[in-house]
């Protein structure tokens, strides 16, 4: 049967603004050169994720042919066809990732590159349930978790991460399960979202957000779309100085956004849970990289390698963070807030 040939959309201006508009970034194998000149300017292209600190990973990780591996957050799929790459046709690595939309795409994408079923395996679960993914596949000799959000999932305002494009507000990893954040928040109070965001982003103008989003929903306005949220934000910093009002607008949108991404997903329980498990999954020597991305994750992880070294469990752990060179940094702003940690299995 002949393909139905489907037209680009097409966009007013020079230049494509919205998400699905640039249909030249989402083909990254047909327009390259159009994809290198958007990350050279420090963007991200639409559809794409760069993934981070890639070399430091690989240099932690050690990868040896025959080796085990899992990715516990299968994201874009970056990491992962680098971990393939070191097993050199020998070995198996577990890709786990809880977005059915965005992980069909990129295990499309592996076995496009040549990674069939024998040497690389998804899975579509959390990575809290390592442990169940252990008892098919074994103990692992290397693991990585990339705690966070895919470039993907950001820009694509149908996802609803960013306060900077119209969407729904959803802020699930798993548009399929769960509470979205609109429903969440007409479902807590304003006490409770005020916690929230001390709680989960450090965010300090937090009374006076969660009051102005109450208040307004209290009035019977939309808090449905990121739209909705990001003037409410706004209208609640309304009088702090001029010269500092639109930075500090910025940030607490930011933050806020974090806060209700983290809260609606259950990432900080994930995370615990995860940091638990692993220990029981690894073989010994096995090799444990976590990329964390906010101070209370970064916090979790290394709280819980200082006190499986102090057990024994681990043989080794990293003595401080290793951060992203400013080369990366300036290539892909979106990792400046990045933190290595790794930790060896006894």
């Amino acid at each position: 049967m002949e393909k139905e040939h489907k037209r680009r959309v097409h966009y007013s201006g020079k230049y494509p603004r919205k998400f699905e508009e640039k249909y030249k970034e989402h083909n990254p194998g047909k327009y390259k050169d159009t994809i290198e000149h958007v990350i050279s300017k420090g963007s991200t292209p639409a559809g794409m994720h760069i993934s981070i600190m890639v070399d430091e990973i690989l240099d932690v990780l050690d990868i040896r042919p025959g080796e085990m591996g899992l990715d516990c957050t299968l994201g874009y799929g970056g990491h992962t066809g680098k971990m393939l790459g070191a097993l050199c046709g020998q070995g198996c690595i577990y890709g786990l990732d809880v977005d059915p939309i965005e992980s069909e795409k990129t295990v499309k994408r592996l076995r496009d590159a040549g990674f069939n079923e024998d040497i690389f395996k998804f899975r579509l679960t959390n990575f809290a349930n390592i442990d169940k993914v252990a008892n098919e596949a074994g103990k692992f000799d290397f693991v990585l978790a990339d705690l966070g959000v895919s470039s993907m999932q950001i820009d694509n305002p149908k996802r609803g991460f960013s306060y900077k494009t119209d969407g729904p507000l959803d802020l699930r990893l798993d548009p399929d399960h769960g509470e979205s954040a609109a429903k969440r928040l007409h479902r807590i109070t304003c006490e409770e979202f005020e916690g929230m965001m001390v709680e989960n982003s450090d965010e300090p103008y937090a009374k006076e957000i969660a009051e102005k989003v109450f208040f307004r929903m209290k009035q019977g306005k939309p808090m449905d779309s990121t739209t909705d949220l990001r003037e409410a934000i706004e209208s609640a910093l309304i009088k702090l100085p001029k010269d500092i009002r639109e930075k500090e607008t910025k940030k607490s949108c930011a933050r806020v956004f974090q806060a209700l991404r983290i809260d609606v997903n259950s990432e900080f329980e994930v995370l615990y849970t995860f940091l638990e498990k692993l220990p029981g999954i690894l073989n010994p020597g096995a090799r444990v990289a976590i990329l964390t991305f906010h101070s209370g994750e970064d916090r979790l992880v290394k709280k819980s390698f200082k006190a499986l070294y102090k057990e024994g469990i681990y043989s080794r752990i990293s003595d401080d963070v290793i951060r992203p060179s400013a080369q990366e940094c300036h290539r892909n702003p979106r990792s400046k807030s990045t933190k290595l940690r790794w930790a060896i299995r006894g």
